[in-house]
């Protein structure tokens, strides 16, 4: 048997986790052996991985089982934060049941499995992500709070005024420089994407008009901002708050993975991208290394039985009906689904309660799956697996994210800078692999969307390979775990 404990950090100080009590009642059940078939599983092939899963709402239960397909050793998953304090015959139980669960080859055939195994940017969880954003008003309206309550201290980290001053400096001491050599467009162009609520785009510009005032050179008179983002319902807010600045502002409802199929007459042309909480809101792939070999995470999403119960039963409906239902919300939204099935919900706000209902108590099962070679996947278009090797090959197992859709985006963003262009993005990031082997990074819930920590080191990679150099620093904000990537045309 294998034991490893990712979450180091938390063995130690003042709130250190008991970790003999947390993991006493797992080790007894596993030598537990029944009386009809013997031991559950064979320990001497067993992995045992312990980790912290930070966020309150995800899609994992305390204990899991995730098989390798094709034969290779199973691992056990224990979320330590869930076990900690836990009662021990609930534990153990718990152990036994997902132990023999495996053995009959799955998940409960009580729960309602609402899809078949993928990689993990297919799963159905990124379908509930878009319609989060899509139909983002409703959901606001039934819980009477704003999407950025759920950030961590309720707004985002991004809006603090000395980075917005100084990253304007840059932008007049470029601007000056090619001015001076008649070579500054005239007109100047700044972009972002992920706009929230406008507050960002309103901070910024309030600032550009005071330091062009102070500068002299009137450059807020040629400046165009565009903002973009996948939410029409936030993208009218955003505009309600830059109204001021209306003559200089357009926006665009685009897909952040596809930049270039709105802002492709923009190609060489943008001074200035500003990103922030994107990345960690795309879909992603992950990728493991278990015994000198790489797998693929798969995953299926599911409404355990308990839950999955409780609604069905609120609708007058059997279990088993429950996945088709979900997939006619995906499809259609939870406003056509009320219109379409009058029968289930008297109104949009009774859709709304199950879109919430199936929400909340999404989880998922996954297992490994071994890759035939880097070479033979793709991270993102024209961006090859083998690119991750040097990520993976820094000794031991490990699991990471391939931060597929933030690639893609990036990968698509950078074509539209100017050659003295920058792309700064604020978020949540992985500066170095080794990260990723003790911490969880996500999938996590914020709200009705998903978050992951982003690869940093392979956008730096990427970046790398088009020319671009690739820093990351961290915000200034004490406390914060937002980290600052930016991107230069490499001189």
């Amino acid at each position: 048997m294998l034991v490893e404990i990712r979450p180091a950090a938390r063995l130690r100080g003042k709130n250190a986790v008991d970790i003999t009590a947390a993991l006493a009642p797992v080790f007894g059940a596993l030598g537990t052996e029944n009386a009809d078939d013997g031991p559950v599983t064979d320990l001497s092939r067993l992995r045992v991985v312990a980790d912290w899963v930070q966020y309150r709402n995800n899609f994992r239960t305390p204990i899991e089982l995730r098989p390798v397909v094709g034969g290779g050793s199973p691992e056990l998953a224990l979320d330590l934060r869930g076990l900690s304090g836990a009662d021990p015959d609930a534990v153990s139980s718990g152990v036994g049941a997902a132990l023999h669960a495996h053995r009959g080859g799955g998940a409960s055939a009580r729960h309602v499995i609402l899809e078949e195994w993928a990689p993990s940017r297919s799963s159905l969880i990124w379908a509930f992500n878009s319609l989060y954003w899509q139909h983002l008003q409703l959901w606001e309206e039934a819980t009477g709070q704003g999407y950025e309550s759920a950030l961590p201290g309720g707004q985002s980290d991004a809006r603090h005024l000395e980075p917005v001053r100084e990253t304007i400096g840059r932008l007049f001491a470029i601007w000056d420089s090619l001015a001076e050599r008649r070579a500054l467009p005239e007109e100047l162009y700044v972009v972002e994407l992920g706009v929230g609520n406008g507050n960002q785009a309103s901070t910024w510009l309030d600032t550009f008009v005071e330091m062009d005032r102070a500068h002299g050179r009137e450059y807020y008179r040629r400046l165009h901002y565009l903002m973009c983002d996948y939410s029409p319902h936030v993208l009218e807010m955003a505009r309600a708050t830059v109204r001021g600045h209306a003559e200089h502002v357009s926006s665009f409802v685009l897909d952040a993975m596809r930049p270039l199929t709105s802002l492709a007459f923009l190609k060489f042309k943008v001074f200035f991208v500003y990103i922030s909480n994107v990345y960690d809101n795309l879909p992603t792939d992950e990728i493991a290394t278990i015994g000198q070999r790489e797998h693929l995470v798969e995953a299926r999403a599911y409404l355990p039985e308990p839950e999955a119960e409780a609604i069905a039963a609120g609708l007058g409906i059997e279990q088993q009906a429950l996945a088709a239902l979900v997939q006619k919300l995906l499809r259609l939204g939870p406003a056509l689904l009320a219109e379409a099935m009058p029968q289930h919900f008297a109104d949009v706000p009774a859709a709304v309660q199950f879109w919430r209902a199936c929400w909340q108590a999404l989880k998922l099962q996954e297992r490994y799956v071994p890759l035939h070679g880097l070479d033979t996947y793709e991270i993102a278009p024209g961006i090859n697996g083998e690119l991750l090797r040097p990520l993976l090959s820094t000794g031991g197992d490990v699991r990471m994210h391939v931060s597929n859709g933030a690639a893609t985006s990036f990968a698509e963003t950078l074509p539209l800078l100017h050659p003295y262009g920058t792309l700064q993005c604020h978020d949540i990031v992985v500066t170095d692999s080794h990260q990723f082997r003790n911490s969880f990074r996500g999938p996590g819930k914020y709200d009705g969307s998903v978050v992951n920590w982003v690869n940093g080191p392979l956008l730096a990679h990427i970046g790398a390979r088009k020319g671009f150099d690739v820093s990351f620093a961290p915000f200034r904000r004490s406390g914060s775990n937002i980290t600052t990537m930016t991107a230069d045309v490499r001189d």
